[in-house]
């Protein structure tokens, strides 16, 4: 099924440490049979969650990232920062598409992905 247009279709869970990742991975899979899929050694991501949801020790934010669906990345990230939004980390690939990450007026975090 095609993401919605400015859907949250995301949620990105911050892990400190490989050792974390993996242990956070064998927790979410006994408590709630959740498989992952793992790209590499530092992220996976799983569909079993209800919506998408991944786990990361790449560049883990302080908190979970709610990550929002656009077909339009550039359009988007022009109207984040017009929106009075900033943008801390600029359109960067993934396997999957690009995002983009912004912060809002009272300061939470989040993206924008594309799978174009």
């Amino acid at each position: 099924m095609k993401p919605s247009e400015g859907h949250i279709t995301y949620i990105e869970f911050p892990a400190p440490s490989r050792e974390s990742l993996h242990a956070a991975r064998a927790f979410y899979g006994q408590a709630f049979g959740w498989m992952y899929q793992p790209w590499g050694d530092d992220y996976m991501d799983t569909a079993g969650s209800g919506i998408g949801s991944g786990m990361t020790c790449d560049h883990p934010p302080c908190k979970p990232l709610a990550v929002i669906y656009t077909a339009d990345l550039e359009a988007a990230c022009a109207k984040v920062r017009q929106a009075g939004g900033a943008i801390t980390q600029e359109i960067f690939a993934f396997p999957g598409g690009r995002r983009f990450h912004f912060t809002d007026p009272a300061g939470n975090e989040l993206a924008v992905w594309s799978d174009k």
